[in-house]
């Protein structure tokens, strides 16, 4: 049976379906880029809110700036916007849900105007994000604004028909406030430190490029609120597609699979109203700096550091590897020993439950996450997740062997080889440049630890840890990663 609002009706009584009148929804959000974790983790909580009765007024828009978002527009309005969220575990009430919550989306590649018309009306209250760590045009050496980059070059020159996210928010905001028309709230809910922050950097950055006056009313006007957000959510294989037919009896083109667990914690700094998302379990809050730290650290840290070790070992999903003692071993070193230290006291939360908590999500056998999810943008990945944990480390005189072995793995797997010999391609846009930090053994250290967009400024003068970088690399080379593992657990 092909998804659609026709077939609806007919779906099983195991199968959750909206419980609003989809024709009802009205459109109050626009989302710049929509991919699996957008549709499993905001656009799961927003229909959840419909189904109470509420926020039938925040219907989403899904706007795509990149040519690779077509399958996915085309796959989403081949069923009228719909899909099915499948929830993966070993637990026997996992969720099977249709949503409504996205209502329309749109391609850059094929209607700028129409794209930018559609966000410079009032109606759109919320523009969010998910454009992946990458996507901020920002300098994680310098922490300023890629200008160099093509599409915002190309932006600059034609303002009016932009094609880069920052370009399509200025040329939205700036019809806006020519209008008269409040502007919207900019909400990123990407895994990135500070992502509002971050968001409110680059967009005011470009705006001063293009209109110091307009950078200003942006400046003052528009909110940017951080957030915490947290669901692990694999890529969508044809195997999924085909369970969910098999299990169910429905024809998706795209479903969305994830883990049960869901988080979303959120400042409330909205300009233009939002949905009542504290109704369905988003945790608001003044400060989101502590939730995000403690997840960014322990969850995508530990993910870092598990998923080049298991990737070499031969492993090739994330539970596979968390079936390995030792592994699980030093990840758990890692988190109490070197993480937690750093953390500052989390309100309402118990850490040694939560780190508990990560080692049973990652375990989870049934949603068979994938470790080349995992490894793949490792460049950008690293500034964000790792490094601060290794400054800190660094800056506090405490041992380094754990940390710097995140690091070496990752020079290793850029080497394109594993243990047993089979040869993979690396996902990351700058995979040609990073291999050949790592090509040549002789002064591979100073060579990729020098790389100050990656590893910032502290850690390339830190001789005890390009000492501890050295030692972890030799013993990767030796012994490989289960005597490396021994020999540091030892």
């Amino acid at each position: 049976m092909k998804l659609s609002l026709t077939t609806l009706p007919q779906l099983p009584p195991a199968v959750a379906r909206p419980g609003y009148d989809l024709a009802a929804v009205r459109t109050g959000i626009a989302h710049i880029g929509v991919g699996g974790f957008h549709r499993a983790h905001q656009a799961a909580y927003t229909d959840a809110l419909m189904n109470t009765g509420d926020g039938l007024d925040w219907g989403i828009c899904g706007i795509g700036t990149r040519a690779p978002e077509r399958a996915m527009r085309d796959a989403l309005a081949g069923q009228d916007y719909l899909y099915t969220l499948v929830e993966l575990d070993d637990r026997p009430d996992t969720e099977v849900r249709v949503i409504g919550a996205i209502r329309d989306m749109l391609l850059v590649e094929d209607a700028c105007e129409a794209v930018v018309a559609r966000l410079a009306d009032p109606t759109i209250r919320i523009v969010s994000l998910t454009i992946t760590e990458g996507g901020y045009c920002m300098d994680d050496s310098t922490g300023a604004f890629r200008a160099d980059l093509p599409e915002i070059q190309h932006d600059l020159a034609n303002p009016q028909a932009p094609v880069s996210v920052f370009g399509l928010l200025c040329e939205a905001l700036q019809r806006r406030r020519a209008a008269g028309v409040a502007p919207f709230t900019v909400m990123s809910c990407d895994n990135l430190p500070h992502n509002g922050d971050v968001t409110r950097k680059a967009l005011l950055a470009f705006a001063q490029l293009r209109d110091a006056e307009l950078a200003q009313w942006i400046d003052r006007e528009v909110g940017f609120p951080n957030a915490m957000v947290d669901r692990i959510t694999p890529m969508t294989s044809a195997g999924h597609r085909q369970g969910l037919l098999d299990s169910h009896g429905i024809d998706d083109a795209w479903p969305v699979v994830c883990e049960p667990f869901v988080q979303w914690v959120l400042e409330d700094r909205f300009v233009n109203g939002r949905p009542a998302w504290d109704k369905v379990g988003v945790q608001f809050t003044d400060d989101v700096a502590p939730y995000e730290e403690m997840k960014i650290k322990l969850l995508n840290g530990s993910h870092l550091a598990l998923t080049y070790l298991g990737w070499l070992h031969g492993y090739r999903y994330v539970h596979e590897t968390m079936a390995d003692p030792l592994i699980v071993a030093y990840i758990r070193q890692y988190m109490d020993l070197d993480v937690t230290p750093q953390l500052a006291p989390v309100p309402g939360i118990d850490l040694a439950r939560y780190k508990d908590t990560l080692i049973e999500r990652f375990s989870n056998r049934t949603i068979a996450d994938q470790l080349e999810r995992v490894c793949s943008d490792g460049s950008s990945k690293f500034p964000k997740f790792s490094v601060p944990t290794i400054e800190r480390l660094i800056r506090d005189g405490a041992p380094l062997d754990r940390a710097a072995l995140v690091v070496a793995a990752w020079a290793r797997y850029l080497k394109g080889v594993d243990e047993r010999g089979q040869p993979y391609a690396i996902p990351d846009p700058r995979a040609a440049f990073c291999q050949s930090l790592v090509a040549e053994d002789d002064g591979l250290a100073e060579r990729l630890l020098a790389r100050e967009e990656i590893f910032g400024t502290l850690i390339p003068r830190s001789e005890a840890f390009r000492d501890a970088f050295e030692r972890n690399l030799a013993w990767l080379r030796t012994l490989g990663v289960a005597g490396t593992l021994r020999k540091l657990l030892s």
